[in-house]
């Protein structure tokens, strides 16, 4: 016995099989995430293109649709594709019920939930997020069902599975099936249109039939199985919106109980899960197999690059709703990768669902029906090649056939697209290019140039020398000069000119530059025209504003100039302070220094003929001439109804009414009278919606109650009443308008709280001390006027 000598391993040998090994592993495992990718992003494109079909929206649009479907359903994207598939409609919202009887059929038990508690990760609605994903591969009802018994039964411990289609004549058909034996599927491969079966009567009633009593389910119903008590407990599901058939899933079990609420809950969402699944099969039609339909793919087969016979489709109106592939090329492919005689007798959204609603979709119905070709614009498509995703510029031709279409499909390489997005610019950017050969007197044109400067194409380019006559005749002696120097002496130009087309006048600007040859002389001028119409526009519109700004910027400080002429002829200010009925009183008032406007602040700080004094602060609404005109009547009219022997609240009613009825007058007003005996060192006071004095004594300062009182001008029927503060020695009574105290989104407390604050931390007998206390209470920049009465009634010994 001979043997052959051992050969030694080489080293290292083993290790560089095992990394190979490895590699290989990872690659297998790459080709299988890619193929689950294309499948799934497959499913994701059919429904963004059903989407997109039902309510014409985009494609990105379609997409974000779907996922708030499924973040709203609280459902995974790939779940929300399946039933979108389905052409289902939402079920409403119910409350929860309990389940109907067993073996009746259910008409008030939700069919489909539209959403779901997944906060469960163990429950059995994990499951659906598992299914949605095996539905991808499933490519057959016989699939289908087999997926279905894996996954329902650790969740409902669901025995067999089958699947029955209803027939046109109205029985039904077994076409998937597991967990049953070939011979007990043999023999309900069909079943006739007859009472007593419960897929038929829960496909009639649209509605889930429940058995789950078999001692009368026996009574009332056809049961399958041999004996019928191998599955004592059984549900068929119909699931509707299947365009060519109706389908019923039956799930069987050998343990006998009722469905919990959570297993039928579960069953429903499944069933419509299933549905996009099983639409996909019932739209999905063989190839014809006749001689003719062999003898046109036999055609296409020979043909070059990607091209495919579509059939159309109709609606019951008449209308196309898809096409049915009946021939394809070679090369013709999907979004997911199938070519050829693959793609024969599938619809054509299915293989290409983005096109819904496109240009090219309608474009295609349009050479249907008048028979002239259709010439689409260049668009993006994915593709898979080589298991990845890549995305291809194609453009579309639609041609009709008979009854048929014609649809050739043309790959744009880099440069058909480098000249698509330079068509791309000129047309965003409203300019086109030219080129002038001086030597061969060649000339051409992009599209844009002849659409900018209003020329039909028809009519040709113009030499260079002849540009100059389709401007206006102000701009040709500038173009006509440009267009000599840039010939004669190589000087490139940039020049604004203007043309009138059948759209009216037309700005327009023109760059040129020359190409001179070895010598230095110029052989060649290229160049680009522009559109400035929009901008010259927007600058004439502008300079118009501008012209009209500062003309009312001009009318608006005359009115202010003559506001304040008349406002100091009848406001005029003291220059010290001055004594009244015993009381040394203080006066400020300053304009807003923002704005235009003189606003409506105004006093009065007068004797009375019996030894009183008066004294008055006001603010009238708004500002310019109609405020200090309001404002000069409310104070003259005041004065005289007071030195009349008015009351203070008589004057302020008689005041509102003045307001009122007054067609000169402007608005409303706020208004504080004051009177003060000085015999008794008593000051009566009302007010009309004004913000109340300011009383400092010693050391210490609080804002008087105010008496009722409304706004002047606001009502036909005020309230007034009066209020009275006997004055002490050495107290300090002022009297303020509101743009003291009120600043932007500031409340007005906020600003009455800071002044008081002021007025304790800066208070002094010292005559003059008025302005420095205002000075530390206004802002900067004040935007309302401000008017101040700073009343004294002096110590004993001053």
């Amino acid at each position: 016995m001979t043997s052959e000598p051992a050969v030694p391993e080489e080293p290292g040998a083993g290790l560089e099989t095992a990394a190979l090994a490895r590699v290989v592993a990872r690659q297998r495992a790459e080709l299988d995430r890619l193929r689950d990718l294309a499948a799934t992003s497959a499913v994701l494109e059919r429904a963004k293109g059903a989407v997109m079909a039902l309510t014409g929206c985009t494609a990105d649009a379609a997409g974000e649709e779907l996922l708030q479907r499924a973040n709203a359903a609280n459902r995974t994207l790939l779940e929300e594709c399946w039933i979108t598939l389905g052409g289902l409609v939402p079920a409403p919202d119910r409350p929860a019920q309990e389940p109907p009887a067993a073996g009746a059929a259910d008409d008030s038990w939700p069919l489909f939930p539209v959403a779901r508690d997944t906060s469960d990760a163990s429950g059995g609605f994990a499951a659906l997020g598992r299914l949605g994903k095996a539905l991808v591969h499933v490519n057959t009802q016989q699939d289908l069902a087999r997926c279905l018994l894996e996954h329902l039964a650790p969740e409902v411990e669901a025995d067999a599975v089958m699947i029955y289609a209803r027939l046109p004549a109205g029985g039904l058909e077994l076409v998937g099936h597991s967990g049953i034996d070939d011979t007990l599927a043999a023999q309900w491969h069909q079943v006739p249109p007859v009472s007593g079966v419960p897929a038929l009567d829960a496909l009639q009633a649209r509605q889930p039939c429940w058995l789950e009593d078999i001692e009368a389910d026996k009574q009332r119903y056809v049961l399958i199985g041999d004996p019928p008590e191998r599955w004592p407990s059984r549900a068929w599901l119909p699931v509707p919106a299947v365009d060519t058939a109706e389908v019923c899933i039956g799930v069987l079990r050998s343990r006998s109980g009722p469905f919990g609420p959570r297993s039928r809950e579960l069953l429903l969402a499944v069933a419509r899960l299933c549905a996009g699944r099983l639409r996909a099969f019932a739209l999905r039609q063989e190839p014809t197999t006749d001689s003719s339909a062999d003898a046109v793919q036999a055609v296409f087969d020979a043909l070059p690059g990607a091209a495919m016979l579509l059939a159309p489709l109709r609606a019951p109106s008449g209308e196309v709703e898809d096409y049915r592939i009946d021939a394809a090329t070679p090369d013709a492919v999907d979004v997911v990768g199938r070519t050829g005689r693959e793609l024969v007798g599938r619809r054509i959204l299915e293989c290409f669902p983005s096109m819904a609603g496109e240009a090219l979709w309608q474009g295609c119905h349009r050479a249907l029906a008048t028979g002239e070709p259709y010439e689409g614009e260049p668009f993006a498509l994915q593709e898979v090649v080589a298991g990845a995703a890549e995305l291809a510029t194609y453009s579309l031709r639609a041609a009709r056939l008979g009854g048929s279409l014609v649809v050739t499909w043309i790959r744009h390489e880099s440069s058909d697209r480098q000249e698509q997005r330079l068509a791309d610019l000129q047309r965003l950017g409203s300019l086109g290019w030219a080129n002038w050969n001086l030597v061969t007197h060649e000339v051409s044109w992009s599209s844009q140039v002849y659409a900018l400067l209003g020329r039909d194409p028809d009519s040709g380019a113009v030499h260079l020398p002849a540009l100059p006559g389709l401007a206006v005749a102000e701009d040709m002696p500038a173009l006509s000069r440009a267009v000599r120097e840039i010939v004669r002496d190589g000087q490139p130009f940039d020049l604004p000119f203007r043309v009138r087309t059948d759209g009216g006048m037309r700005h327009l600007r023109i760059v040129a530059e020359p190409m001179a040859d070895v010598r230095g002389t110029p052989v060649e001028v290229h160049g680009f025209v522009q559109d400035l119409t929009d901008l010259r526009s927007a600058e004439l519109a502008l300079l118009q504003s501008e012209r009209a700004i500062l003309t009312q910027h001009g009318v608006l400080r005359a009115e202010r100039t003559l506001a304040a002429r008349l406002q100091h002829a009848l406001l005029p200010l003291p220059t010290r302070p001055v004594r009244l009925a015993g009381l040394r009183v203080e006066v400020a008032y300053l304009p807003a220094q923002s704005g235009l406007h003189v606003g409506g602040d105004w006093f009065s700080a007068i004797e009375l003929p019996d030894g009183d004094a008066l004294f008055v602060v006001g603010d009238v609404a708004g500002h310019g001439i109609d405020a200090v005109a309001t404002m000069a009547q409310l104070r003259f009219t005041a004065k005289g109804m007071v030195i009349t022997g008015s009351s203070l609240t008589r004057a302020l009613a008689r005041l509102n009414a003045l307001l009122l009825h007054s067609h000169d007058s402007q608005g409303t007003a706020t208004m504080i009278l004051a009177r003060y005996d000085q015999a008794e060192r008593r000051l009566v006071w009302a007010q009309a919606g004004h913000p109340p004095p300011l009383l400092l004594r010693g050391g210490k300062a609080r804002y008087l109650d105010r008496p009722r009182g409304m706004l002047l001008g606001a009502s036909t029927e005020p309230v007034f009443e009066e209020a009275e503060c006997r004055l002490d020695p050495g107290d300090r009574m002022i009297l303020y308008t509101d743009g003291l105290v009120e600043r932007p989104a500031e409340g007005i407390d906020r600003g009455l709280e800071r002044f008081a604050e002021a007025v304790v931390s800066h208070h002094t007998d010292q005559p003059g001390s008025l302005s420095p206390l205002l000075a530390s209470v206004l802002e900067r920049e004040r935007r309302d006027d401000v008017c101040v009465v700073d009343i004294r009634l002096p110590a004993h010994g001053e």
